[in-house]
């Protein structure tokens, strides 16, 4: 019997979750925004910095999709380092939005290609990674408890390669 699914493959199942888990947070971020503004501006950014990090490595909506954040460098759970840097995309645009009119209008403005650009790169991406995921040397997996990664430590991460080549331009 030949059936037919909606999404064919595990790894479409995979980012169409990662964009659940991700609604979910920046649903937390729009209530906390909308009820405590503009105090709730700072209180979503700070969120958004350090949900990643929460709980081994899951957000609230990673804890409900049963996924978790982890290093790219050395296996382990994201840190708050790490859960900045992964939602700088979402967070800056949303900072933004702190100054009435100009910022909402600015806001919004900068939220659209960002997050265009997001959803675009894990669909794109063979990895799945976004782009968070890219400057922070991260990855998203499943959390069910059988997967263990065996993950390499790396000599050098995306940041560290910038600060030696801005170290060499100061010494010469």
């Amino acid at each position: 019997m030949d059936r037919k699914y909606l999404l064919k493959s595990q790894i479409q199942v995979a980012r169409l979750s990662r964009l659940l888990a991700k609604a979910i947070d920046i649903f937390i971020a729009l209530l906390l925004t909308i009820f405590f503004y503009p105090v709730g501006v700072i209180l979503a950014v700070i969120y958004l910095c350090v949900c990643d990090a929460l709980q081994s490595g899951q957000s609230v909506g990673k804890k409900m999709i049963g996924m978790a954040v982890i290093s790219l460098e050395d296996g382990s759970p994201c840190s708050v380092k790490q859960s900045a840097i992964r939602n700088l995309p979402l967070t800056l645009p949303l900072f933004i939005t702190i100054i009435p009119l100009w910022g909402w209008l600015l806001g919004f403005i900068l939220i659209i290609p960002m997050v265009s650009l997001e959803i675009y790169l894990l669909y794109k991406l063979d990895s799945g990674h976004r782009l968070g995921d890219v400057m922070a040397d991260t990855s998203v997996m499943a959390n069910d408890g059988n997967n263990k990664i065996s993950v390499r430590p790396t000599s050098s991460s995306w940041f560290k390669n910038a600060d030696n080549a801005v170290s060499r331009q100061n010494h010469s």
